[in-house]
């Protein structure tokens, strides 16, 4: 009978610690008020709001750059992350597709279509962030990548020499020597400092972060050539996410869910607000939009680089490209 009691204590104790609150950590590559920061914020309010689980948001700085906020992810010492395949890539070079220059079309519609039904992202990538420790929530846009420079460029060949900022990505430093320029991987900590010096010539980022970054401080023209919008990617560490109770996987999965939903029309509503403000601050700065016949230089170019994409990445890479190619075809009608 003792024993019997002694017993029933221990499952009660196991099952009052398998469903008591937790505080879960979430680390992002911006601050809490771009777009990243808004989705974590959207997503620990549902989280928040349905459960007694608590998140807390660790924005771009908190816990060191992009490379060891990924490493404390794989770890487990973080439950969340949220980065771009930009930095990831090294980890998982097949994420470098979100890369290449001119694959997505400049159609918002298409592109959320995509991102909402991609058979490339809710099926294949999660197995491949599976294989290093990761669980893959969702993929989102941030909006179009434009280039921050000294001197304007309307041709490859205005770029020769100038020192372009990358991330640490084997394809955008493939992709910028085709567009004529020097590719320069730098920590992001680093490119303020760096343009305010001339030691780089320019960057690439979507409107957002240069207006929150403040980045055209630092530069005399914003040009858009239409090559490619900024996507990034919400992770769980796997070994947390596999030992969640059935209704707390539904909770995340749900939260990661509405935080989307959400995030798809905000990330669109801010990047006049940010060209606006950018204008205001500093209205000695010249906006550039390549034309079409402009942009087909740089489009030959990007044809080398999906070369590069499948040399880096084998089958697997080309199987995911072929896929991606196909998802963007059907999300396009």
């Amino acid at each position: 009978m003792k024993n019997k009691f002694i017993k029933g204590l221990l499952v009660s104790s196991i099952l009052a610690v398998s469903t008591q609150a937790a505080t879960w950590k979430y680390a992002i590559e911006e601050s809490i008020t771009d777009v990243q920061g808004v989705y974590a914020t959207k997503f620990k309010e549902y989280i928040e709001k349905n459960s007694d689980h608590k998140i807390k948001i660790y924005p771009y700085g908190t816990l060191g750059e992009s490379v060891d906020v990924m490493e404390q992810a794989q770890a487990g010492i973080l439950e969340f992350v949220d980065q771009s395949p930009g930095f990831t890539g090294t980890l998982i070079p097949e994420a470098q597709a979100f890369l290449l220059p001119y694959v997505f079309p400049e159609n918002s519609k298409a592109i959320d279509n995509f991102f909402k039904n991609s058979k490339a992202i809710n099926e294949m990538f999660p197995k491949l962030y599976a294989k290093q420790g990761l669980e893959l929530l969702k993929m989102f846009p941030e909006g179009a990548v434009s280039i921050t420079t000294q001197e304007p460029f309307t041709k490859p060949a205005d770029l020769n020499g100038k020192k372009i900022r990358v991330m640490t990505s084997p394809l955008l430093v493939e992709t910028y020597k085709e567009f004529g320029a020097v590719p320069t991987p730098l920590a992001w900590g680093e490119v303020y400092g760096s343009l305010q010096t001339k030691i780089i010539d320019g960057q690439e980022n979507p409107m957002f972060w240069i207006e929150s970054a403040k980045l055209y401080e630092v530069s005399e023209v914003i040009t858009d050539i239409g090559h490619n919008i900024f996507t990034t990617a919400v992770m769980a560490n796997k070994r947390f996410f596999d030992s969640l109770s059935k209704e707390n996987k539904k909770l995340v999965k749900n939260a990661s869910e509405h935080a989307f939903n959400y995030i798809l029309d905000y990330q669109k509503s801010i990047i006049k607000k940010a060209k606006e403000k950018i204008k205001k601050d500093k209205p000695s700065i010249k906006f550039v939009t390549l034309t079409d016949e402009q942009r087909e230089p740089f489009r030959k170019g990007a044809q080398k680089v999906y070369k590069k994409f499948v040399e880096l990445t084998g089958k697997s890479g080309e199987k995911i490209l072929n896929q991606m190619l196909e998802d963007l075809k059907e999300a396009s009608k």
